[in-house]
C-alpha cells in the first residue's frame, strides 16, 4: 500500500525563513519503520504544498502544538476524500482525545514498536483508536533516507537524535510527559551509522540535553571525533562547566554550536525551571568558559514570568552583549497543555486563548502579572530588535571569531526574521490584545 506522511506548517499561507529552519527527523524515523513492502511519500509543508488528490491509502501526520491546527484541517481534507488519518507527535500524546475528533487513530508517545502494528491492522481492517508502547526499544538501528532530509536544508543540516527523555521536569516543559523522565539511549554503534551512510558533514543533535548523561555522551564523542564533522546541539550549561573533559571532548569532537536554556538572567524567575547555575556571576563565568572552547552559544531566553518587570528586556540584552553571546531565541512564555504553567494559568482564569496557532513562543497568550499583554509582546519584540541590530551584531562579532561564518550566516538569518516578527506584532495590536483597547472581553475559546 501507498502511505503518505506528512508534517504541517503553521501557516499554509507563510513559510519559515530557511536559515531559522531547523531540520526535522519524525517523518524519516517513521519512514524507516514502515517495512519495505510499502510505499513511503513524505512531505513536510514547509518546503512543499500538498495535492491533496493524491493516490494514498493511509496517511499518518506528525504534529506540536502550533500546527495542530493546521494538522486538524488536513485530517478533515483527507477524510472528505475516504483516506484514512493516523495522527502522532507532542500535541496528540498530550491531548489524544482532542486529536481523535479529528482522525481515524492517534499513536501517543514514540513510534517505536508502535507504527508497523498500525499498518498491520490498518491492512487487516482492525485499526484502534489509539496506540501506546510505553517502554519503546531503542537499539533496534532504524534506516533513514538521508537524500530526502537534507533537501533544501541551510548548510545541509543533518538532524539526528541520541537520547529520549529529561529528569529536569520544568514548570514550562512538557517533554517528561512525552519521553519521560529516565534518560534512554540510542546505542553508540547506530549514531555512528547513521553519520557513515549520510555522508554529511554537518550534524544538529536534537537531544533535549545532549549531555545529560555524560557517561554516554564522552563515549558518543570520542566515537564521533575520527569523522572530522561539525555539529550542534542543545546542552545544560551546568552540567557541561562542571565537567572539563567533557566540553574539551565536545569541542573536539566538532561542536560548533551549542543551544542553552538560560531562560532568565534573574535569580528569583530561574527557581521554577530548575536549574544549577542561577547566579548571574557563575553563568558569565561559564559562558567565558564555554565559548574559549571554541563553541557558538545559542541562547534561550523566555519573557513573561510572574516576577519579571518591564526592565528586564533591557537588563536582558544588555547581558548578551555585554557576554558576546552568538544568537538568542527570544520568546514569550507559552503555557503548553500538560504542564504546569498551563495548569496554573488556567486555574487563575489567566488563559486568553486556546488557539494553538498562538502556542508558538511568540505571542503572548496569557495575562501577566506586572504588564499588559501588549507590553510583553512589544518588550520581546523590541529585545529582539536592539539584539539583531547591525551595530549589536558587529559588538559582539570579536568574541565569535572563532567561527566567523557561521556566526554572521546565523545572525543573519535572525535579522530577517525580526523584520516579519515586527509586522505581526502589529497586526496582533487589533485583534489579539484586548488590554490594550476598552472593550476588556476575554478571548479565550
Amino acid at each position: 500500500m501507498k502511505v503518505l506522511l506528512i508534517s504541517p506548517t503553521v501557516d499554509s499561507q507563510k513559510r519559515t525563513n530557511k536559515e531559522l529552519m531547523m531540520p526535522q527527523l519524525a517523518l524519516y524515523i517513521l519512514q524507516g519503520l514502515t517495512p519495505p513492502k510499502h510505499e513511503v511519500i513524505t512531505i513536510e509543508e514547509e518546503n512543499e504544498d500538498i495535492d491533496f488528490d493524491q493516490e494514498c491509502d493511509l496517511v499518518g501526520i506528525s504534529c506540536m502544538t502550533a500546527n495542530a491546527p493546521r494538522a486538524y484541517e488536513l485530517c478533515a481534507e483527507f477524510k472528505k476524500r475516504g483516506k484514512t488519518v493516523a495522527l502522532g507527535g507532542v500535541h496528540p500524546t498530550i491531548l489524544p482525545d482532542e486529536a481523535l475528533e479529528h482522525a481515524n487513530c492517534v499513536v501517543i508517545g514514540e513510534a517505536e514498536g508502535i507504527w508497523p502494528t498500525v499498518l498491520e491492522d490498518f491492512e487487516n481492517n482492525v485499526l484502534k483508536p489509539t496506540y501506546k508502547n510505553p517502554d519503546p526499544d531503542l537499539s533496534k538501528y532504524v534506516p533513514k533516507d538521508f537524500s530526502s532530509i537534507t533537501q533544501r536544508r541551510l548548510f545541509n543540516l543533518i538532524p539526528i537524535t541520541t537520547t529520549r527523555g529529561c529528569p529536569y521536569n520544568c514548570d514550562f516543559c512538557c517533554v517528561t510527559n512525552l519521553f519521560g523522565k529516565k534518560i534512554r539511549h540510542i546505542p553508540v554503534e547506530n549514531i555512528v551509522r547513521d553519520i557513515k551512510e549520510s555522508g554529511g558533514k554537518y550534524f544538529m543533535f536534537l537531544d533535549d540535553n545532549i549531555i545529560g548523561d555524560p557517561k554516554y555522551a564522552k563515549e558518543l564523542f570520542r566515537a564521533i571525533k575520527p569523522f572530522n564533522i561539525k555539529w550542534g546541539g542543545q546542552a545544560s550549561v551546568s552540567l557541561l562547566v562542571k565537567d572539563k573533559e567533557l566540553l574539551q571532548l565536545a569541542a573536539d569532537s566538532g561542536c560548533k554550536v551549542l543551544f542553552f536554556g538560560i531562560e532568565s538572567i534573574g535569580e528569583e524567575q530561574t527557581k521554577s525551571f530548575k536549574k544549577s547555575i542561577q547566579e548571574t556571576k557563575e553563568l558569565e563565568e561559564s559562558l567565558k568558559m564555554i565559548k574559549k572552547a571554541g563553541i557558538l552559544i545559542h541562547a534561550s531566553m523566555v519573557f513573561g514570568l510572574d516576577s519579571d518587570k518591564k526592565e528586564i528586556f533591557d537588563e536582558t540584552v544588555k547581558f548578551l552583549v555585554k557576554n558576546k553571546v552568538n544568537t538568542v531565541s527570544f520568546n514569550v512564555l507559552t503555557p503548553y497543555p500538560g504542564t504546569k504553567v498551563y495548569e496554573d494559568l488556567k486555574k487563575e482564569n489567566r488563559l486568553k486563548t486556546t488557539d494553538w496557532r498562538l502556542y508558538d513562543h511568540n505571542t503572548v497568550v496569557f495575562e501577566p502579572k506586572n504588564m499588559s499583554r501588549y507590553e510583553l509582546q512589544t518588550g520581546k519584540t523590541n529585545a529582539r530588535k536592539k539584539f539583531y541590530s547591525i551595530a549589536s551584531v558587529l559588538k559582539r562579532l570579536p568574541g565569535n571569531m572563532y567561527s566567523p561564518l557561521i556566526y554572521l550566516a546565523m545572525n543573519y538569518g535572525h535579522m530577517k526574521q525580526t523584520k516579519v516578527e515586527a509586522k505581526r506584532v502589529a497586526e496582533l495590536k487589533h485583534h489579539l490584545f484586548d488590554d490594550h483597547n476598552s472593550s476588556g472581553e476575554s478571548n479565550v475559546k
